[in-house]
């Protein structure tokens, strides 16, 4: 078993913590809100109470949610601070309101680091979120019914990346390659992009912009063959790397900024931070990026968000954060081969990245991804129903599941952990009708949980 309050828990991290932990004790703050300042809420204790419910269920219960994980105690600071006060249109030097000096200084800080982090000749770190990053590109480089390459949504695809379900398949005209079929060869099991099939669907399509990336796909995406492509037709490309963005950061994943023009990314995922988007950008393109995202989509930035995207930026350039990046990925590898000992098909035939796709029908062919969604996490384990390629079961129903191990490993989750939790899901899938076997399964998550928790500072006195 891994060993509780490693090199990458945030108590032994540089992360401000021994500070806080201080200011807790010296201001004697509560710690039942998941926060440190939960006496501010003692005025509202219908929101303090669902703060500690929530910090109880997200300590309690196993977070495998590939897009969810646990932000540093300084993150939280910043996101939480009095910038949240103040509005500032505009950008630094040139805003709509007054008193932006020091708005000013955070938010170049923040652009600072991130282009520093990822090689970056320009960065916009305002937007909300990556879908609000990917919509503000698509308005910076195309006209309304330019035709968009994508990847397709039941093979991996995002949302943005043309959903009948979403405002950019009615602004754009989107168009999709997809994955090979499953080959039945360990060697080569298949289900990868179809660079062919790419190659093929530009050169007939001829598309203003190829988007690279994805929402479920498991294996590495290089960015060479998608700029050759570009090249070839004459197309931008844009790279969506709203999952991958803390493994490139930390080292383990090809970072597509020096071929890509545009590169949007979430804070959240894999890079640790907080809730919300960036664009990187080419000099050349930089003015029409900016200008699209403000006054073109957003109003008045958050700072407090900003000011903790600076401190995750900060925190993914440190070398522990290279350690944490590689163990994600081991993680979620140990839990991929622990998956398939228990009987399921790992999509592709294993990871090489924090998430996975898990084709439940090898398992048992009549339990569908919304069944198994629920019955994990009614018994402490959260994660989310995906459909598979080519799924015959629809989006809400699916045949899969998607798992991730960020969060996990934050919390200080090994290897020989991911076994465990392997073991617990088959057993919960297995017995779903055993309500003694689903009791059983709950507690263990429990114990497993206990001994790894992902903020021991806020879950009693240091």
């Amino acid at each position: 078993m891994a060993e509780p309050g490693g090199a990458d828990r945030w108590v032994h991290s540089p992360h401000g913590s021994c500070t806080e932990r201080r200011f807790r004790r010296s201001a004697g703050l509560p710690v039942t809100a998941g926060s440190p300042f939960g006496r501010w809420l003692d005025t509202d204790p219908e929101v303090a109470r669902l703060l500690a419910e929530e910090f109880g269920r997200q300590t309690s219960t196993l977070q495998l949610i590939a897009s969810e994980n646990f932000t540093s105690p300084a993150v939280l600071a910043a996101t939480g601070s009095v910038l949240t006060n103040k509005y500032a249109e505009g950008y630094p030097g040139s805003r709509y309101y007054g008193g932006n000096r020091i708005i000013d200084e955070v938010e170049d800080l923040a652009r600072e680091r991130a282009r520093s982090l990822f090689g970056a000749a320009h960065a916009n770190v305002q937007p909300h979120s990556g879908a609000s990053a990917n919509l503000a590109v698509y308005h910076a480089l195309l006209e309304p019914g330019d035709t968009v390459l994508a990847m397709r949504l039941d093979h991996g695809g995002h949302l943005t990346h043309g959903s009948p379900a979403s405002v950019t398949s009615r602004l754009w005209r989107f168009v999709s390659y997809g994955v090979t079929p499953p080959s039945g060869d360990p060697g080569q099991p298949g289900e990868v992009i179809d660079f062919d099939q790419v190659r093929d669907v530009a050169k007939s399509e001829q598309p203003k912009l190829i988007v690279a990336g994805s929402t479920a796909y498991p294996r590495v995406i290089e960015a060479e063959p998608f700029r050759q492509i570009a090249d070839e037709v004459g197309a931008l490309l844009m790279f969506d790397v709203a999952h991958p963005a803390g493994l490139i950061a930390g080292g383990v994943h090809p970072n597509p900024v020096p071929l890509a023009d545009v590169v949007t990314f979430t804070t959240h995922k894999t890079l640790r931070g907080p809730r919300g988007g960036a664009i990187l950008a080419t000099a050349e393109l930089a003015r029409r990026i900016d200008s699209t995202v403000f006054p073109g989509f957003q109003g008045g930035p958050l700072e407090h968000v900003i000011a903790a995207k600076a401190v995750a930026f900060a925190e993914a350039a440190r070398p522990e954060f290279r350690r944490y990046a590689a163990a994600v990925v081991a993680n979620a590898q140990a839990l991929a081969r622990g998956l398939a000992e228990e009987g399921f098909r790992v999509v592709s035939g294993g990871t090489d990245n924090h998430l996975l796709l898990v084709d439940l029908r090898s398992f048992d062919p009549e339990l569908t991804g919304k069944v198994a969604q629920e019955v994990l996490d009614r018994h402490g384990i959260t994660c989310n129903r995906n459909t598979i390629p080519d799924d015959p079961r629809s989006p809400f129903v699916t045949s899969g599941l998607r798992l991730g191990t960020a969060a996990e490993t934050t919390a200080g989750m090994g290897v020989d952990e991911m076994a465990v939790v392997a073991s617990l899901i088959g057993r919960a899938l297995r017995q779903r009708d055993d309500p003694g076997a689903l009791a059983a399964v709950r507690a263990e998550v429990a114990e497993l949980c206990a001994a790894f928790p992902p903020y021991p500072d806020l879950a009693g006195p240091g």
